[in-house]
């Protein structure tokens, strides 16, 4: 247990900086943690190990499908996310899952507080959900554009986050 907890530590770091330093995740870490944690599982524990893996991999990614497809997440996300699974296994997919969700709202509420994210967004939805006289349309085109920074959290943080407490849980 102690190899994944090292090689996916240092892993969920290089992506981490990555994605805050260039809002970026690199396919050749993100899809290469994958075929290393699914080749590993497979060559310690043969085929009921592998499958395990991308089971959990799979249910991973598919975890982050819908945000994808809102344009709420990027596709990087989806990988990374994908491949920690990968690492962590079903045994420890939901756990690793729960506290992903946990730190991502904790990562988006500490940038709102620090200035680091712009909070019109979350404003603008929240008075469509409660406020029935707002002009959406007005609200809409008055929004800074998805692609900014300042809208943007670097969700690898979360999720090396989370796998790492699933790795030591």
């Amino acid at each position: 247990m102690i190899i994944p907890l090292v090689l996916g530590s240092v892993w969920g770091v290089a992506l981490a900086y990555f994605d805050m330093r260039w809002r970026v995740l690199p396919n050749w870490l993100t899809l290469g943690g994958a075929a290393v944690a699914l080749v590993g599982r497979f060559g310690y524990g043969g085929w009921p190990l592998f499958a395990d893996g991308f089971a959990a991999a799979a249910a991973a990614g598919f975890f982050l499908l819908i945000p994808f497809l809102a344009r709420g997440a990027g596709g990087g996300d989806v990988k990374m996310l994908f491949a920690a699974g990968a690492i962590v296994g079903w045994d420890r997919l939901f756990t690793m899952l729960w506290v992903t969700s946990l730190a991502g709202v904790a990562t988006g509420v500490l940038m709102l507080a620090a200035g680091a994210l712009d909070g019109s967004r979350l404003r603008h939805f929240t008075r469509c959900a409660v406020d029935w006289c707002y002009d959406r349309k007005a609200g809409a085109a008055a929004l800074a554009p998805k692609d900014a920074a300042r809208c943007r959290v670097p969700f690898s943080v979360p999720i090396a986050v989370g796998m790492f407490v699933a790795l030591i849980a």
